[in-house]
């Protein structure tokens, strides 16, 4: 029993190495057009959205360790996919409104920041005040697109 236990940690030891050879992305494209909103909603976005929204992605020393990895590139591509703050600035107005107003909802519904990201990187997590102030702007641009 002992030694089924002994080749059995052993192979799962040697998987986690071999997985560590399979290579992910986690590459930074140049960004095309940066946000251009309010400074202070900048930060905010900075601060709680970019990571996952943008590509300025600062790639923490967990997101070159696979499995690990894995999740989070997936992670960081399904966000650009969404909604890419790199690009935001060449959106159309009625774009740019439709997508705060999501913004908005995401976090009004605390669905945004992801909980798995808010508990590895507290300093994202949203105050009454961010929340506010992402609440205004998000109505601010929906009234402009009008």
């Amino acid at each position: 029993m002992k030694r089924v236990l002994v080749v059995t940690v052993g192979l799962l030891v040697a998987a986690l190495i071999v997985i560590q050879l399979i290579p992910v992305d986690r590459s930074n494209p140049p960004v095309v057009a940066d946000f251009d909103g309010p400074p202070e909603v900048a930060a905010v976005l900075r601060a709680s959205c970019y990571d996952c929204h943008s590509h300025e992605t600062r790639w923490p020393w967990y997101s070159r360790v696979a499995p690990v990895s894995w999740l989070v590139v997936h992670d960081v591509d399904e966000g650009r996919d969404k909604m890419n703050f790199s690009r935001w600035g060449a959106l159309d107005l009625d774009r740019r409104a439709k997508l705060a107003e999501e913004i908005w909802e995401e976090v009004e519904e605390g669905e945004m920041p992801l909980l798995a990201y808010r508990l590895a990187h507290p300093d994202a997590r949203l105050t009454d005040g961010s929340r506010s102030l992402l609440r205004g702007w998000a109505a601010d641009v929906r009234r402009t697109a009008r």
